[in-house]
């Protein structure tokens, strides 16, 4: 049951992989394909060509290919044309912004993996306006369709008693095994910028201002000089935010623009800005902004290792502990209340299993023992700035059977998967007898996880 919940949660995931190369192929593939309908649910159609293409990327990106697998990338589709059928229905929708926000992710995601903008242009033979506009209506049904998803399984939750007889109800051999898992800590220094410095790049940023209000395009200005990696191939657009997803500092600026005006310079916590309006839709504001960071001297570098090496020479006396000394001294506003511990993105727990660290934590982490203390060690975040860090092995766990002492919040997971697997189950057979839906001759013989679909 948790593993059927994980495959039609997959529709989601393995499209988002799929859908920015799938068309690619459309034209090549369907000169080999004589195209077809090969399935109906209400009013929407899946062709052969829609199983045909997307086979065709998963075996490109290394997923295997059974016997099967044409009768399961047609029963995802159909769970996926069932849902998206009952959202029409409900009226469920979602904002532009949230399609132009997901389009962006997926672009920036097959830009890094095919290597530039212009690659990816030349992989489609299409302007990157034109990939957007061909992939938009796709990624909204996709959207849609989470929704509704969400609007059925959104409020499924499981009490204490429930894992329990979920726990008590595993065979021993259905019973994960749970690899090794780490807890560490961190504290953060970034190096300090001069006064001499932060006004040397005011300056600059100020005489690229100036040259963009003499007429000079921003766009052009910022794909040249932005060092905000994210936008600056994009002419330094940002796309729709509502003033929550932005810094305090620059929703402060950007909803504060009018016209196509340039704000004068101001800072963050990321460095220099210069932000110009696009447009403005109620609580939402997209600007183009070009981002300057000061560049930290080499004697600043040396001063921020210098200080984690006396801080952790401190700790190790037991002057102080590693937690208290991240509650004072780190520069990472995520973990300074919790004492430096690091949360893991993916669980949101604070364990980690040792393939799920960064490279750089890896490395520094496989060989300690706990209560160790390793460091300083250069980093750099999400904006590409360099900084150090110490890092402390707070505990570790041998590999063992999942139990509910230790692995609690995971067998909750497993108890919560299954759960909104039946729900989801059950719901999918009440619309499907009340659906029309049609599967061609050629796939009724498909080994499907409910033969309901073609029991009609």
């Amino acid at each position: 049951m948790v593993i059927m919940i994980k495959k039609i949660l997959s529709i989601f995931t393995l499209a988002s992989v799929i859908v920015l190369s799938t068309q690619h192929f459309t034209a090549t593939a369907q000169e080999r394909i004589v195209d077809r309908i090969v399935a109906v649910v209400g009013s929407s159609i899946i062709l052969q060509s829609d199983i045909e293409n997307e086979l065709i990327q998963l075996q490109a990106q290394g997923y295997s290919v059974t016997a099967n697998s044409r009768c399961e990338m047609l029963e995802n589709h159909l769970v996926q044309k069932l849902l998206l059928n009952q959202a029409i229905i409900d009226s469920i929708e979602v904002s532009d912004s949230e399609v132009e926000m997901e389009l962006t992710r997926r672009l920036q995601f097959f830009i890094q993996q095919i290597g530039s903008e212009e690659a990816l242009e030349n992989y489609y033979n299409k302007s990157i306006l034109e990939i957007r506009e061909d992939f938009r209506d796709i990624i909204r049904d996709q959207l849609i369709t989470r929704e509704m998803q969400m609007e059925i399984i959104g409020n499924v939750s499981v009490s204490p008693a429930e894992v329990r007889r979920f726990y008590n109800s595993l065979p021993e051999d259905q019973i994960p095994m749970i690899p090794s898992e780490v807890q560490i800590r961190q504290i953060v220094r970034y190096p300090e910028f001069s006064a001499a410095e932060n006004f040397r790049v005011r300056q600059r940023l100020n005489e690229i201002r100036q040259r963009i209000i003499d007429g000079e395009s921003f766009t052009t200005m910022a794909v040249l000089y932005s060092q905000d990696p994210g936008s600056a191939r994009r002419g330094g657009e940002l796309g729709y935010m509502t003033r929550a997803r932005l810094t305090p500092e620059f929703a402060n600026v950007a909803f504060s623009l009018r016209d196509d005006r340039v704000s004068p310079v101001f800072e963050t916590e990321y460095g220099f800005h210069i932000v110009q309006l696009i447009d403005r839709r109620g609580d939402e504001v997209n600007v183009r902004h070009i981002l300057m960071r000061p560049e930290a001297t080499d004697q600043a570098r040396q001063q921020a290792r210098s200080f984690l090496d006396s801080l952790a020479t401190v700790i190790r006396t037991d002057t102080t502990t590693f937690r208290v000394a991240a509650m004072m001294h780190t520069g990472d506003k995520d973990t300074q209340m919790s004492g430096g511990l690091v949360i893991n993105q993916e669980t949101g727990g604070s364990r980690f299993q040792l393939d799920q660290l960064s490279p750089v934590q890896y490395d520094a982490v496989r060989d300690m023992k706990i209560g160790e203390i390793a460091g300083p060690i250069e980093s750099r975040d999400r904006q590409g700035r360099t900084f150090y860090k110490l890092l402390y092995l707070e505990s570790q766990t041998a590999p063992h059977q999942a139990n509910l002492r230790e692995d609690y919040a995971f067998i909750r997971e497993m108890a919560e998967d299954d759960k909104m697997n039946r729900v989801l189950e059950e719901w999918i057979d009440g619309r499907r007898a009340r659906t029309y839906i049609r599967i061609d001759e050629a796939y009724r013989n498909c080994e499907f996880s409910s033969r309901d679909w073609v029991s009609r």
